[in-house]
């Protein structure tokens, strides 16, 4: 259980190094031993893995609910928490509350709940969802959904410092984890459908100021760009390279947000982040590429410039938003070894690129049902549009059919996970598709400003293939960019996955199952019903000796959209509540803590 692996090793000299500032001293050797779960991917890297294997593929059908914790909010839970020793820190969405539980006896050390203006809740897209804590010297960070960043005091929850990062009133709200590099906390911005206009930025944790901000469109000093040496598709981006991808002044209102999860590189010093979709969902109203929203951004985590930039969906036309997670992983291509960077996007294509350079090395459909695009061209990246699934090319007030995926992407927020034993990366999917409608729209600060009518349904309705399921959970080969296999789920799976050295991968379902599959064939080898559905990610942390696996359950995010915010029509929630209007015969509302052990 407390082996000393090679890389632990490794990490333990290095931070005794004092004059190294490669990454946060503190983060660093809290991810490095396995008995924590200190940051939202397990590692700076993202992977969502854990050396840990006292819970293994032979004896995980014996697990049993070791404990609970009720957080006493309603809506979607996502996220999940932080273990760094003998404490545990758990989230809520609106009101953001935070608990720290002594795990000896999971007594409550301190609860802090911020007071937040209601009318937050009205400006938050796809429900009032929050992703995460993050951990650092001795420190606690909350994003909250009103825009401040908060610093807390770890041992009693005392403020240290808060910082407002937008403003409600003109649609922006936050819905991310931060993460901790070096001396800074990063985070961004949410309201990419209240015409927000998306950016990266890094507030010092000693005291808040802010250290850099990078937007996702507009001029290059706002960009944080070099036009000559900034790279997308390994040349030169160019002078006013967003500009000249918008009409007039269309990036100040152009989306970009920021709202997903960021990874880090300590040797290159590169932190990694997608772009939302651009604002309005009305493609036809701001012609162009529409730079850089729909983007893969590597960054230097000292000065937020630029290294290179890879635009999936130009001109996004399905609101495809990029905002899905990096994961960072060696892996050997061709023959030889690369340092890649694995991204699924929204649009149903997963991406293999060389995290130092950004080349594009794999760009393949993860879900056959796939249909926007026949494929990606790998000289120009750029994705060749099917004209039939063409929101832009079929025009305004016309209602495009049966394109798949759906908004909500082949997979949304809901972070993959990756095993170097099988070195497969394990994706919980959505297998929905639509048919999307633009209109005419005018913006209006604080106000919706989307510009397109929904509706969902399952992908077999396209496919005709006689299936009706909304999920799969899959495993995809990354370096081949194919499936290994697929588990078919009645819902989208929007839980975050966890892969372990005992070759056991963990996930959550819509209906509230936590359920454990064989790494290697995908073979089910347990399910537990939570008592809501789960959009929550999955982890594992030891406490006394002994192996946990721990879920927030609580039914809600875009999926859940229809029973969290009480929605009927078909067609609100942004299209979700008609495609998951039979959730409720499964599961219904509540935030719980769930915390599986073996007997």
């Amino acid at each position: 259980m407390r082996r000393k692996s090679l890389v632990t090793m490794v990490v333990a000299a290095v931070l005794s190094w004092p004059c190294l500032t490669i990454a946060n001293q503190s983060v660093m050797k809290a991810t490095s031993d396995p008995n924590n779960w200190a940051i939202w991917g397990g590692d700076y890297a993202g992977t969502r893995y854990s050396t840990l294997d006292q819970i293994n593929s032979k004896n995980v059908k014996d697990l049993q609910v070791a404990w609970t914790f009720s957080t006493g909010v309603l809506r979607g839970h996502e996220g999940g928490p932080l273990v760094i020793g003998d404490t545990m820190y758990v989230h809520t969405p609106f009101p953001n509350k935070v608990f720290s539980l002594n795990l000896a006896d999971q007594s409550i050390n301190w609860v802090y709940e911020p007071q937040q203006n209601p009318d937050t809740i009205p400006v938050m897209c796809c429900d009032t969802v929050y992703r995460g804590l993050a951990w650092a010297d001795g420190k606690i960070f909350l994003q909250q959904a009103d825009t401040n960043l908060v610093a807390l005091d770890a041992k009693s929850g005392k403020v240290i410092w808060k910082v407002k990062n937008g403003d409600p009133k003109k649609g922006s709200t936050n819905t991310n984890a931060p993460i901790v590099v070096k001396d800074k906390v990063l985070t961004g911005i949410s309201g990419g459908e209240f015409g927000v206009q998306g950016f990266l930025a890094a507030y010092n944790i000693k005291d808040g100021s802010l250290a850099w901000k990078a937007m996702s469109t507009g001029p290059d000093d706002q960009l944080l760009v070099d036009p000559n040496k900034t790279t997308h598709m390994l040349k030169p981006i160019g002078k006013d390279s967003s500009l000249k991808t918008w009409k007039g002044d269309q990036w100040k209102i152009g989306g970009g947000t920021t709202w997903g999860w960021y990874s880090y590189d300590p040797d290159l010093n590169l932190v990694y982040y997608g772009t939302g979709n651009p604002s309005t969902w009305n493609p036809v109203v701001r012609p162009g590429d529409n730079k850089w929203s729909m983007t893969i951004m590597a960054r230097d985590a000292d000065t937020g410039m630029a290294k290179w930039f890879y635009q999936m969906t130009p001109h996004d036309e399905w609101d495809y938003d990029g905002i899905n997670e990096m994961v960072l992983a060696d892996q050997t291509i061709g023959g030889k070894m690369r340092k890649t960077l694995v991204h699924f996007d929204r649009n149903g294509f997963a991406y293999t690129m060389d995290r130092v350079t950004g080349e594009l090395l794999v760009a393949e459909k993860y879900d056959p049902a796939v249909n926007w695009a026949t494929h990606v061209d790998m000289k120009t990246g750029r994705p060749q549009v099917v004209a039939k699934y063409s929101t832009h090319q079929n025009g305004q007030d016309v209602n495009t059919k049966d394109v798949c995926p759906a908004a909500l992407g082949t997979k949304d927020q809901q972070p993959v996970a990756y095993s170097p034993r099988t070195k497969l990366f394990y994706v919980p999917t959505n297998h929905v598709c639509m048919d999307y409608e633009p209109f005419e729209v005018e913006y209006v600060a604080g106000q919706p400003y989307v510009g397109a009518t929904l509706s969902m349904f399952p992908a077999g309705r396209v496919t005709k293939d006689g299936t009706n399921n909304l999920g799969n959970f899959i495993a995809w080969d990354a370096t081949t960019g194919k499936i290994k296999w697929s588990n078919p789920e009645p819902f989208s799976v929007w839980s975050g996955a966890l892969a372990t050295a005992g070759d056991v991968v963990f996930y959550g379902t819509l209906e509230g199952y936590l359920k454990a599959v064989d790494a290697k064939s995908g073979k089910e080898l347990y399910k537990f019903k939570t008592p809501s559905g789960i959009i929550g990610n999955v982890n594992t942390y030891t406490h006394g000796g002994k192996q946990y696996i721990a879920v927030l359950s609580g039914i809600g995010g875009w999926a859940g959209i229809g029973m969290a915010a009480g929605l009927t029509g078909d067609t609100e929630g942004l299209g979700a509540v008609g495609a998951y209007k039979s959730l409720s015969n499964y599961t219904q509302l509540g935030g719980v803590l769930t915390v599986f052990a073996l007997p």
